[in-house]
């Protein structure tokens, strides 16, 4: 019982997980902003197409 009780004091006094966590949360934060940069690149290209096809006279 005391080995365990010594191996959680150590798994909680291990700092190396909080880095992994971190790591992962900027990852995350970088996937979002990736995410919502091309879905606005791609709205704005979408309206730019349509508007060409508009001017051109295009059907559809």
């Amino acid at each position: 019982m005391n080995k365990l009780i010594q191996s959680a004091k150590q798994f909680m006094s291990n700092e190396e997980g909080v880095s992994a966590i971190e790591y992962g949360l900027i990852a995350a934060l970088i996937g979002v902003a990736i995410v919502t940069t091309v879905t606005d690149v791609g709205t704005a290209l979408n309206t730019t197409f349509t508007t060409v096809k508009n001017k051109l006279g295009g059907a559809g």
